[in-house]
């Protein structure tokens, strides 16, 4: 049974996303225009600094990370929130200090547990943890590391009815643009990817763009192989003006 469901998971590999889709709105993100104060559930990705050494780019600093990107966002969105178990993968002394800081603010961030649940819901989230497992690297019987925060957030979130999910990973993409495909249960739920909330704080207009333009560039402009299949800056506010701003 392991053997089955590490090659499920290595089906559906968690990896940074690293494209660029804007063939049509993210409803996701037309919701947060509308609405910017509904709960949303952060991957353990967007709290760490993206890290392009191997391909020559410079490390971002997290000083540098927090002022053009995880400020913003806690400034932008009042209600944002994380399983325990992403908690749990916020190792590294300055990105746990940040998280705490922010959990003792009164719009700052909510750290949802298990014990919240009640019987009903916990054996939900079982339930959902079962469909969406087997395409991870998560294995529920050995309670292992690998794709555990994605996978129980998921689930806690589909349990509870939260809708919106932030993540650069390709696993939670998976999970929920393909939950018909896929059967995951997650129809419901909605991504948003780093561009997406990127976009929204440039349309915000009260944040340094340059800072925003150098995080785009640093995620998804790099490469050749990203210079091809991605807009570059400029490209990429005018083609997301039109979707969202028409």
């Amino acid at each position: 049974m392991e053997r089955i469901w590490k090659n499920c998971g290595s089906f559906l590999k968690a990896v940074m996303r690293l494209k660029v889709d804007l063939r049509e709105r993210n409803p996701a993100l037309v919701s947060l225009f509308e609405n910017p104060r509904q709960t949303i559930f952060l991957d353990a990705n967007f709290f760490i600094p993206p890290d392009r050494t191997k391909v020559g780019a410079k490390a971002i600093s997290f000083q540098k990370y927090c002022e053009i990107w995880l400020d913003p966002v806690f400034y932008s969105f009042s209600d944002l929130a994380i399983h325990e178990s992403v908690y749990g993968e916020l190792v590294a002394e300055n990105v746990r200090r940040y998280a705490d800081a922010k959990s003792q603010e009164l719009s700052g961030l909510r750290v949802y547990s298990n014990a919240e649940l009640n019987a009903v819901e916990a054996a939900m989230m079982q339930t959902y943890i079962n469909k969406i497992a087997p395409f991870s690297k998560y294995i529920p019987s050995l309670r292992n590391s690998e794709d555990r925060g994605e996978v129980l957030s998921l689930a806690y979130m589909a349990s509870k009815g939260f809708l919106y999910f932030a993540s650069n990973d390709n696993l939670p993409f998976q999970l929920i643009r393909k939950a018909d495909e896929l059967d995951t249960g997650l129809q419901d739920m909605r991504l948003l990817e780093m561009f997406d909330v990127i976009f929204y704080l440039y349309r915000v207009g009260e944040y340094d763009n340059k800072g925003l333009r150098l995080l785009y560039k640093y995620q998804y402009y790099l490469t050749r192989r990203e210079k091809l299949q991605n807009p570059d800056w400029g490209d990429f506010i005018k083609e997301m003006n039109l979707l969202y701003l028409e």
